[in-house]
């Protein structure tokens, strides 16, 4: 009896190594296309996710190092000179939008010139702002798209399952576990491959529109400092 004990758990144990694949293979087709389907969202939303992480951070780092240079006091002239080429990061592309703006304008000392240029140098900034932040928010919608409907998709696996489950039933004639068992199974494995694409899509959206409204309040706190120190030039202008 010992020997036949050790030789069914050893038997059950590479049964159970197996067995996803095994499920997997010999799932309904329908069911395969929902499994392949699920499995796709769960590959694009992890490479979004990747992306997104990777790249904010990286902007952020620059965004530091160029706020450590303006405000150094290093002259706006030749900052613009260095970044004019090739502005590398949001922050760099509205500090030289917003210069090619000044620098090309007449520097009128009536008042209402002067406002009317720092409107237009404000408004450069506001649309390069807009723009740069679509470019970084594009692909984040498919994230709450794939959380929102990935849990449906894997409940019409489910579903499709268990209707295999009854309909074998009905052909068989015979309700033991063994009937029933694989179509039982590939439901709950749709399910779960639905909450494995839904859940991470869900918070890694979270947490990434709040890091890129964070982002975007930077830039735009940057914009309104800039503003504020064009004026100040204009200011300085006026008086000599």
């Amino acid at each position: 009896m010992e020997p036949d004990v050790i030789t069914g758990a050893g038997l059950g144990d590479a049964t159970a190594g197996s067995s996803i694949l095994g499920l997997v293979v010999d799932a309904d087709p329908i069911i395969k296309i929902v499994m392949l389907l699920l499995l796709l969202a769960s590959l694009w939303c992890w490479a979004v996710i990747i992306d997104k992480t990777v790249r904010l951070g990286r902007l952020r780092r620059k965004a530091n190092l160029f706020e450590r240079v303006f405000w150094s006091g290093a002259s706006l002239e030749e900052l613009y000179r260095r970044l004019a080429k090739r502005p590398d990061h949001p922050m760099a592309l509205i500090f030289t939008n917003a210069m090619a703006e000044w620098k090309e304008a007449p520097k009128n000392l009536d008042p209402e010139g002067q406002r009317n240029l720092i409107e237009r140098v404000t408004r450069v900034m506001e649309l390069t702002l807009q723009r740069e932040m679509a470019a970084l928010e594009r692909s984040l919608p498919s994230l709450a798209t794939i959380g929102s409907t990935a849990p449906f998709v894997g409940l019409f696996g489910t579903v499709w399952g268990i209707m295999n489950s009854f309909q074998s039933i009905a052909m068989t004639k015979n309700t033991t576990l063994a009937v029933v068992a694989p179509g039982i199974a590939e439901a709950l494995f749709a399910t779960a491959m639905g909450l494995l694409a839904a859940i991470p899509a869900v918070v890694a959206y979270n947490k990434l529109s709040e890091m890129l409204d964070s982002y975007a309040e930077r830039l735009g706190s940057f914009s309104d400092e800039f503003s504020v120190v064009l004026g100040r030039e204009l200011d300085t202008l006026r008086v000599a």
